[in-house]
């Protein structure tokens, strides 16, 4: 057992920061540390590696048969070059990406860094959009959108359909299956060039500026828009988690991830911190999801990570499996450093059953932490670099960034919207100027639409608590505002082990309610039994205090599970709130149809 981050003053920097106080009420923290030299281009980092450290381990999948395919950092740098040069090769159109509709693999890698080293934007869309579904609308309004070069996927039998329906007249290449998609290249085809001069001079002429991924909003506010993200933003970003996991500069990362490279959690703040430190990433087929978190144990208990990136959903899952099988679980925990979610919230129920785990299989504690940012900030703006004795901190502003808190006019609570400025900001919105223009206030800080607060004002250096969505909160017809991420993480604690989420319900209505996501260990149970379980659960939350806006006092149990074809679920793993009430208006009405207390759907557990 490694000894555990933070006990090394090499391993993460102290938490500091300034506080610097506005006339109007406002606030801006940032660190006192100032920002370091970093990369120009993302294959600057490509390159090093494949000099520094030709042999070491990269990258790495699963075969359907079960082995391995491999690569290290010289085989990577001389696949992608080949890549890149079949770009160049076939005459792509300028100033327009090179679109990957499918989930993360070693061939969307190649071509991903292929692209971005020739000076081109790479844009990887959820493949949810044409593998979960027969309505090929959203798909085909993206791609009209995008415009793109070059369409990849990985296999014409499950994306062809989709990528036939919106009618392109630019290449397609997949992976398997090319010969029976009509005039498409085979992804082998790009591999046989063998890399010329020419890819040197496409790449000598990026600059920090020159765009390097586009990436769509997850649409939790809306219709997705088109996030650009430069070459500054992306190498400036690891450095700014460089210098507060100080730790990263003297032990190789080793991640094994499943989050989509569609997503900025994913593709840019897990694997640009491979590509920056020279690591390894294993590319994991499993989901949190029943039948696929499996694959995801047994991807960990082999590779056996440093690092264990996930977000609070996907660590709900793989708990019980790893709380039932010691020995897999302390393989997992072997060479492990720290637990980092994202996306949402961890419930406390959920940081307290892992540190247990710990105790149990590695006789001390593990260092659990998270980090805040967006898509359009790429993406990670604070870092909780300490140790934290529990969850709801997002960590302190990094090295070259600034926050700053404006308070939210007309909400009683005081509640404080966050705004960021720092070379790590998008620089807009692709040919969406008047969008761009609304995201940013007078002073250039981006408006990011969530609210924070500090530990304690007194002593910042403590650090921020996430506060939710500005636009999330509601008030009762009683005129009571209802801080929704706060009461969401609350109940889901409360509730634990039955439900897996919550969303909560009340806007314009007298009172607070909740519609519950169960566990597959809620849904075994009679339904009178799990509507006990969460009665009892609402009755201790009562219990606790905290007046209406704090109170769920109905409840209803879904039998369906958050759909993420309907946009219920994001790619990241949390819960769609808006979505959700939308889709189930007709269960948020029964909700409130009735006396107070908890519905069980009749077709959820056993009657």
């Amino acid at each position: 057992m490694t000894d555990a981050l933070g006990s090394d003053p090499r391993d993460l920097a102290p938490p500091r920061t300034v506080r610097i106080a506005l006339d109007d009420g406002s606030f801006v923290l940032r660190s006192p540390e100032p920002l370091q030299p970093y990369a120009r281009r993302i294959g600057d980092w490509l390159d090093h590696w494949a000099a520094a450290t030709p042999d070491a381990p990269a990258f790495a999948e699963r075969r359907a048969d079960g082995s391995w395919r491999r690569l290290s950092w010289r085989q990577t740098r001389e696949q992608v070059g080949r890549v890149a040069q079949g770009l160049l090769g076939l005459g792509l159109k300028p100033q327009a990406p090179v679109v990957v509709l499918s989930d993360n693999a070693i061939d969307h890698l190649l071509l991903m860094l292929a692209t971005m080293h020739i000076g081109r934007a790479a844009c990887t869309v959820s493949s949810a959009y044409c593998r979960l579904t027969k309505d090929y609308s959203k798909i085909q309004g993206i791609l009209a959108t995008l415009g793109p070069a070059l369409v990849y996927a990985s296999d014409a039998e499950v994306y062809g359909p989709a990528i036939a329906s919106a009618a392109l007249d630019v290449p397609v290449v997949f992976s398997r299956g090319a010969a029976d998609f009509a005039g498409a290249v085979a992804f082998d085809e790009l591999l046989r060039a063998d890399e010329t001069p020419a890819v040197r001079e496409a790449f000598d002429a990026i600059g920090p500026d020159t765009h390097a991924k586009y990436l769509l909003t997850s649409g939790s506010t809306g219709h997705p828009k088109v996030v650009i993200n430069t070459h500054r933003m992306l190498c400036a970003n690891q450095q700014m988690i460089a210098q507060v996991w100080r730790f990263l500069a003297h032990e190789t990362p080793v991640i094994v991830d499943w989050l989509p490279w569609s997503h900025t959690f994913g593709g840019n703040h897990n694997l640009n911190m491979v590509l920056c430190h020279g690591g390894e990433l294993v590319v994991d087929e499993g989901r949190p999801a029943p039948g696929l978190i499996e694959r995801t144990a047994r991807n960990l208990a082999e590779v056996r990570p440093t690092i264990h990136f996930n977000v609070p959903r996907g660590l709900d899952l793989l708990l019980p499996i790893l709380e039932a099988d010691d020995a897999m679980a302390r393989r997992f925990f072997e060479r492990l450093r720290t637990i980092f979610y994202a996306g949402a919230a961890l419930p406390q129920a959920t940081w307290d059953r892992l540190q247990v785990l710990a105790r149990r299989v590695r006789g001390s504690e593990l260092w659990l932490t998270t980090s805040w940012g967006s898509t359009e900030t790429s993406p990670a703006i604070t870092s909780a670099h300490w140790w934290l004795d529990r969850a709801g901190v997002i960590g302190l502003p990094m090295p070259g960034t600034e926050l700053k808190f404006v308070p939210v006019p007309g909400d009683p609570g005081g509640k404080l919207e966050m705004r960021v400025r720092g070379v790590n900001i998008f620089p807009g919105y692709r040919d969406a100027p008047e969008l761009t223009a609304q995201a940013f206030d007078e002073e250039g800080y981006y408006r990011i639409g969530d609210a924070g607060r500090l530990v304690d004002d007194a002593h910042p250096e403590r650090g921020v608590v996430f506060d939710g969505r500005v636009a999330e909160d509601f008030k009762l017809t009683t005129g009571t505002w209802v801080n929704v991420g706060m009461l969401r993480v609350r109940v889901v604690s409360a509730l634990a082990p039955w439900v897996q989420d919550v969303v909560v319900t009340g806007h314009d209505r007298d009172q607070i309610g909740v519609l519950i996501f169960p566990t597959p260990a809620a849904l075994a149970q009679p339904a009178d039994v799990l509507a006990g379980h969460v009665a009892t659960a609402l009755r201790a939350l009562a219990a606790e205090g905290g007046g209406s806006s704090q109170l769920p006092t109905r409840a209803l149990v879904l039998a369906e599970p958050p759909n993420a074809d309907a946009g219920e679920i994001t790619d990241k793993g949390y819960i769609n709130q808006r979505a959700v009430l939308a889709r189930r208006a007709a269960e948020v009405e029964r909700l409130y149809a009735g006396a107070d207390g908890v519905v069980v759907r009749q077709d959820a557990g056993t009657p």
